[in-house]
């Protein structure tokens, strides 16, 4: 799976969220994340969170634990990083997702 996600430089950026809905509308174990590619310029970390969600598949409202993957570059750094994170969840599916993150300077979208 590829993507692209855009970012600020010096600025905390979502780049995954990562939960595990049953059936039943209950959290599932949490998948594991690694980082298989880490990116050049910018730094990854993962965070614990809680995931809310209202019409999700067949459940009308849920709460459930979740991680949250984050971006960050460096202040100086403006262009293109890249990486890798490779989801596994019980049972044996795993994923391998490889993100581009664009990062531009604050500001930078409003110059006319």
């Amino acid at each position: 799976m590829e993507r692209q996600v855009r970012a600020l430089a010096n600025r905390d950026t979502q780049i995954g969220l990562y939960l595990n809905v049953l059936p039943d509308c209950t959290s599932g174990p949490l998948p594991t994340i690694r980082l298989v590619a880490a990116p050049a310029a910018g730094k990854v970390v993962v965070k614990s969170a809680k995931a809310k969600a209202t019409n999700y598949k067949a459940c009308l409202a849920l709460e459930v634990p979740a991680y949250v993957a984050f971006y960050k570059a460096p202040p100086e750094f403006l262009g293109d990083d890249a990486l890798t994170i490779e989801v596994k969840y019980q049972g044996g599916r795993t994923e391998i997702q490889k993100i581009t993150v664009k990062v531009s300077a604050p500001g930078g979208q409003q110059k006319i």
